[in-house]
């Protein structure tokens, strides 16, 4: 996947300046803040889950060789296979292979964030293999040849009118004519065009929300079925996963999955949750010959023993980014690579760079928003802080910026002379202003003034109001 990660700024612009975008944002954001907040209402224990799903994550990752090991030992046991992949470039190779030995022409895939950072569609499509996304987000994100918006509301970006557009333009042997009267209708056109692709497939490839240590398994939820029909029909399953995926055990799976889809999308569970453990076993009705786990670190291990080592505990639900202003205002390509919003502030840094992942941590209000709603209590805005420290320390900041900040820091250390500044400055302001509330422009600030007024300073410094009321005492 292109990363434009370091053009943030213009990317944020055209969102900003874009009616569809804006449009989609405005509307389907709300949905997932009503009904999460309704979600979490309807179970008194869920700040306690919370600390649960945190401490299960932190023990894992503090003994992630052991589980991983456990894990891999027990597919094994199940008889299923496991690829170990140190890079992004070993996991294609690896997903490649098992295709090509399954003699596979068709692929179905399941909506997986680890297939889009690894680039699968078009490593697979440069080698005569055809990869059909069988998600309905995906699946006309496919169409459009773009990018997932959001992790797990692929389309988030899109609106009505769009869908019906591009099901007019790709699904050229329907009568153009035809009438969407509902979403419903949107929604049959998809299955009937992918029930041949499920049929057809050799492969199957899914993410994995969990891997569980004690059993082998792989877990997906999803809300359409499809995830069920692509690791099933096929004679081959491939599921992808990252190391922090996996979980000690079942009932620690079952916690998780508690905050999973409350977090995500406000439902108690997704309407399917489905756990494979090996391939098809005599007397079994359906499921693959083969099942496949391609384990993928790529930069995940570097992060342990680090201070980003808690974004490890992230199980994807996509709270932080419901919740972010940002993220409401631009949309998710803006960030320029596969993971948006808060956790990919921190994630995209630290698996691309910061010298091409800069602006992200820079990207945010740090309301802390997203570290109060994220399940497994990952403390983001911290984590964004210490990256933009990364990037100070390497000089990737624009001089300007390193300047303003150096002069800022030789008046912070001295109170009085800062005191003093802060009252010119104030002084300075209410003279401009000659009686408005706010300024229209001023020099030296304009990349505020460009988009919104300055508002006046009102009443007197903090420090000033502060001595006022200690004397007050």
């Amino acid at each position: 996947m292109q990363v434009t990660s370091p053009a943030f700024k213009d990317n944020a612009a055209r969102a900003l300046a874009d009616p569809g975008l804006q449009k989609a944002l405005g509307k389907a954001k709300g949905a997932f803040l009503q009904r999460r907040a309704e979600a979490v209402a309807r179970l008194p224990e869920f700040e306690a889950l919370r600390d649960i799903g945190r401490d299960i994550k932190n023990h894992t990752l503090a003994h992630l060789d052991f589980y991983l090991e456990t894990f891999a030992a027990n597919v094994e046991r199940a008889g299923g296979t496991v690829h170990w992949c140190r890079t992004a470039e070993e996991a294609r190779e690896a997903v490649l292979k098992i295709c090509r030995e399954a003699g596979a022409r068709t692929v179905t895939k399941g909506k997986s964030m680890i297939s889009e950072e690894l680039g699968i569609n078009a490593h697979l499509e440069a080698h005569g293999i055809r990869p059909v996304e069988t998600d309905l987000g995906e699946y006309i994100i496919q169409l459009r040849r773009e990018t997932p918006s959001h992790i797990i509301a692929p389309a988030f970006h899109l609106n009505r009118e769009d869908w019906e557009a591009d099901f007019r333009r790709a699904h050229t042997d329907l009568d153009p004519n035809r009438v969407f009267a509902e979403r419903r209708d949107i929604l049959a056109e998809a299955r009937a065009k992918l029930r041949q692709k499920f049929l057809a497939a050799d492969v199957g490839i899914t993410g994995a929300n969990f891997l569980i240590a004690e059993t082998g398994s792989s877990v997906i939820v999803t809300n359409e079925g499809n995830g069920d029909l692509t690791q099933t029909l096929p004679r081959v399953h491939i599921a992808l996963a990252s190391i922090e995926k996996v979980v000690p055990t079942l009932e620690d799976c079952v916690s998780l999955l508690r905050l999973l889809a409350r977090s995500a999308t406000g439902q108690d569970f997704s309407v399917y949750t489905t756990f494979s453990t090996g391939g098809r076993r005599p007397g079994d009705l359906d499921g693959p010959q083969e099942y496949h786990v391609v384990l993928v670190d790529n930069g995940r291990s570097e992060m342990i023993g680090t201070e980003f080592q808690e974004m490890l505990r992230c199980i994807r639900c996509a709270a932080c980014m419901n919740h972010c202003p940002v993220y409401g205002a631009v949309g998710g390509h803006s960030y320029g690579w596969v993971y948006p919003g808060p956790m990919g502030s921190v994630l995209t840094p630290s698996l691309i760079g910061v010298d091409k992942a800069g602006h992200l941590p820079n990207a945010s209000t740090f309301c802390g928003k997203c570290e109060s709603v994220c399940p497994v209590k990952i403390p983001l805005p911290k984590m964004m802080r210490h990256w933009r420290e990364r990037e100070f320390e390497r000089h990737l900041q624009p001089g300007a910026a390193r300047t303003n900040l150096a002069l800022w820091a030789w008046f912070a250390k001295r109170p009085e002379l800062y005191r003093l500044a802060t009252r010119a400055a104030v002084a300075a302001l209410r003279l401009l202003a000659r009686g408005r509330g706010a300024l229209p422009s001023l020099p030296f600030a304009r990349g505020w003034t460009v988009g919104r007024d300055l508002p006046v300073p009102q009443g007197r410094t903090f420090m000033a109001e502060y001595a006022a009321r200690q004397r007050r005492k």
